[in-house]
């Protein structure tokens, strides 16, 4: 038995490649760096995105009264301490506290693993040290996603002042042993 000849397949790829395209209103409003380039993205509950690029993380802010655009906080990943995903939520958290974003993703697609991906690239040390009080602190040296000099933190062990300028001294001398060490 044989099929009937019928002319060349033709399969159109314009939606399919469409749909993991970044919609052009939210493109526009990341004013994205030259050279920088998307990653991954997922939509949000409240209908924005988050975008995963090679330098940075884009969470979606809340609009104000009047605003048509959608709006972005950039968070380049060296900035970044840590992030989690759970139970539909992408938690991230900025050093020594200084910020904590939860983000609800309705398609999470591979925005979480490229999230993991990135922040673990920019680090270049960490190292868990004991200040000469006995507490501990943990060094963390992170490069920019364009390359440059660590940008250097220190997370005091649970209950140390950060703000103590003793703490901090005897913390950066840590840290300058450690870059003599590793010749950062």
């Amino acid at each position: 038995m044989s099929l009937p000849q019928r002319g060349p397949l033709k399969v159109s790829l314009k939606g399919a490649l469409r749909r993991g395209r970044l919609p052009e209103p939210v493109r526009e409003a990341l004013r994205m760096e030259r050279g920088e380039r998307v990653l991954a993205h997922a939509p949000t509950r409240g209908g924005s995105r988050v975008v995963a690029t090679s330098t940075a993380l884009y969470l979606p802010v809340a609009r104000t009264e009047g605003d048509t655009a959608p709006r972005f906080l950039r968070l380049p990943w060296d900035r970044i301490e840590h992030a989690s995903w759970k139970d539909g939520w992408l938690h991230v958290h900025e050093p020594n506290g200084t910020a904590d974003h939860h983000v609800r993703l309705t398609e999470p697609g591979s925005v979480p693993e490229a999230v993991r991906e990135r922040i673990t690239a920019t680090v270049a040390v960490d190292q868990q040290s004991r200040l000469p009080t006995g507490e501990r602190v943990r060094i963390v040296g992170r490069r920019p996603a364009e390359g440059g000099e660590p940008r250097w933190s220190f997370v005091f062990e649970a209950g140390l002042n950060p703000d103590d300028p003793g703490l901090r001294a005897q913390a950066e001398q840590l840290l300058e042993d450690l870059r003599r060490q590793t010749g950062l």
